[in-house]
């Protein structure tokens, strides 16, 4: 008989313990996984703009490369006022135009998702290409940092 109470009350104990967790338990956790994302939160945002950045240093290099193709053919770059666009339209009386020198039939946008700068000729080159990072304005520091088709 001492055997089955035993086994009663360790039954119990057992049951107790499936009951779920406490209130306490439960604000330790939360209290952990906080401090994990304000550490690992700002490290991955960096790593988000550092990628930005890099993706509109491949864009212009793309769109120079573009842009060469077009003086291949045409003999000159197309002015600012044509801009970018000529690379996907021919220009008016542009007779060896053999575009469109872009893959896409849409002018991509920055990874901020404004248009890319385009003056020619340049001040820096035959042709300016940049965008002005994630601020919109010139100059700026890491993600706002601007990007330059000549740096």
């Amino acid at each position: 008989m001492k055997e089955v109470t035993r086994f009663k009350v360790q039954g119990a104990r057992f049951k107790a313990r499936l009951r779920g967790f406490t209130l306490l338990e439960l604000l330790v956790v939360l209290g952990i996984i906080a401090m994990l994302a304000g550490i690992v939160g700002p490290q991955v945002m960096k790593h988000m703009g550092e990628s930005k950045t890099k993706a509109a240093k491949v864009q212009i290099e793309d769109l120079a490369a573009a842009l060469d193709m077009y003086k291949l053919d045409l003999g000159s770059y197309p002015t600012s006022e044509q801009g970018l666009m000529a690379l996907i339209e021919s220009p008016d009386n542009a007779r060896r135009w053999n575009g469109p020198y872009l893959r896409k039939s849409k002018m991509p946008l920055d990874p901020w998702q404004q248009e890319y700068r385009y003056v020619a000729p340049g001040e820096h080159g035959k042709f300016d290409l940049y965008t002005l990072g994630a601020d919109g304005k010139e100059g700026g520091e890491g993600e706002d940092q601007d990007i330059a088709s000549w740096e």
